[in-house]
């Protein structure tokens, strides 16, 4: 359910298709991404999932996989 969330946040803030949101995909190189586009990414896997990522610093997260860990982390600290 988290990785959904998050994919549909990307999907969302950068207008990437599906098949583009891999977990090895690096935010900024592969995506597009910025650290505007991110805080915005995060703000809406928050308000989805109920949680505070309040720990995550955005610049250790390069791909999909780490936000998608940071997450489930946040996710089980709840």
């Amino acid at each position: 359910m988290e990785y959904e969330v998050l994919k549909n946040s990307i999907r969302i803030v950068l207008q990437v298709y599906d098949k583009e949101i891999q977990p090895e995909a690096e935010f900024e190189t592969t995506l597009g991404a910025d650290s505007i586009d991110m805080a915005q990414i995060f703000k809406l896997v928050e308000d989805e999932l109920d949680i505070e990522l309040k720990n995550v610093e955005l610049e250790n997260i390069v791909t999909v996989e780490d936000a998608h860990q940071a997450i489930l982390k946040a996710t089980a600290e709840k």
